[in-house]
């Protein structure tokens, strides 16, 4: 049933003039209007929290349907037939004939690595996707460390400098000598005494190319991954000589041979094996020089640290007392350090700091600072600094005892 005009509720007295009517029901007119313009906004806002939320429906939708795909195999093209395509299955090294489109058959030869699915039907060529990952670690613009940078390690950077630079720079100094110049260098010690610094530095004073990558970016899940990861980012190496290859964390990948059985070690084995190869193989290395650090010397397979793949291993130790004193200087150029600040004296009372912990040291000694409202960094602000970043160490151990 209709609303009549006697229902509604009016905005005035019976009683009212014709002129009381008129200006209430404007401003009943106009309350309405603002009251249609705030639903007309919650509207609108409501209809873009939906969309936000039809949006993330999709793309759950679609994890979702990507989560209940079957998984893709890896092989390699064997040989290309006219019955079909050989390939061999990574991990069981089984080779089976299957079919490919002609658009994919295009695309591959024998040596190319593709996804099959689990009728073993060719799903997509994987060649270009290891490519791209290996020429995404070289690296285009110099790191901005120096040698001025590096505080008491003057013997380790000679030796660098020795090793990669030279060859580098000047290598018929070596030509006129009628030796090889070294191909390999290892930077090993405790963590945060500059090794991945003097790579850095290497990198700035030479025009070569410098590619680095993380030990464990080559442990993969699948089986030979690392292996062709190790393989493209030597060829790309190549493809730029010279260059230099800087691998952090070597152990992670070149840790001592067991006679474990678990498809994991033996996958990390393969990619150590591909490493090795690469080395100090058949081929020719070029004018490729590789610097590798680790913090767990102890724990790498002999075979990696024999002359040929690594001609000097080099011990980056926690830094002396006069080493410690030229750190603290070097992270205080730019600071607005007091007259009574004594840099040596620091250096005595900080005895197992390694260079990261001077710097962490400086950097919180101007957060003290800062918290007081000052410009100028004292000598109780280092002290300060140095007692806390003792004090937060004790707890992590204490933490770690317990977990």
């Amino acid at each position: 049933m209709s609303e009549t005009a006697e229902d509604v509720d009016l905005p005035y007295d019976d009683g009212a003039s014709q002129t009381e009517k008129i200006d209430a029901l404007e401003d009943r007119l106009d309350s309405l209007g603002d009251e249609n313009e705030q639903m007309r906004d919650r509207l609108l806002d409501a209809n873009a929290e939906n969309n936000k939320y039809q949006q993330k429906l999709e793309r759950l939708t679609h994890e979702n349907k990507k989560l209940k795909q079957s998984p893709l195999f890896v092989a390699t093209v064997q040989e290309m037939a006219e019955e079909g395509v050989i390939i061999k299955q990574h991990g069981n090294n089984q080779e089976a004939l299957t079919d490919a489109t002609e658009e994919m058959r295009e695309r591959i030869e024998p040596g190319t690595r593709v996804a099959v699915n689990n009728s073993l039907s060719i799903v997509k060529d994987l060649s270009d996707e290891t490519d791209a990952r290996a020429q995404a670690m070289q690296i285009d613009h110099s790191p901005d460390v120096t040698y001025e940078d590096i505080g008491g390690l003057e013997d380790q950077m000679n030796e660098v400098r020795e090793t990669v630079e030279m060859p580098l720079k000047s290598p018929e100094m070596f030509s006129d000598v009628g030796i090889t110049p070294p191909s390999g260098v290892l930077l090993y010690g405790p963590p945060g005494t500059g090794k991945t610094m003097l790579a850095k530095a290497v990198a700035n004073q030479t025009d070569a190319s410098f590619i680095k990558m993380a030990g464990s970016e080559l442990v993969h899940k699948f089986i030979g991954e690392g292996a062709k990861l190790v393989r493209d980012l030597f060829e790309v190496a190549r493809e730029n000589e010279p260059a230099v290859l800087f691998i952090d964390e070597i152990d992670a990948i070149a840790a001592t041979r067991t006679d474990s059985k678990t498809s994991g070690d033996a996958e990390v084995q393969r990619t150590m094996m591909q490493l090795l190869s690469e080395m100090d193989g058949f081929e020719e290395r070029g004018e490729v020089r590789i610097i590798a650090a680790t913090n767990r010397f102890d724990m790498l397979d002999r075979a990696i640290l024999r002359p040929g793949r690594f001609d000097r291993l080099i011990e980056v130790p926690k830094p002396d007392t006069e080493g410690k004193a030229i750190i603290f200087d070097i992270h205080t150029r730019d600071m607005n350090v007091a007259g009574d600040v004594d840099f040596e004296v620091l250096a005595e009372e900080t005895e197992e700091a390694s260079g990261a912990d001077i710097r962490a040291t400086c950097t919180e000694a101007g957060m003290f600072a800062i918290r007081d409202d000052r410009t100028e960094v004292t000598m109780a602000d280092f002290r300060e600094a140095r007692e806390k970043l003792e004090s937060d160490e004790a707890e992590v151990e204490v933490s770690k005892t317990f977990a």
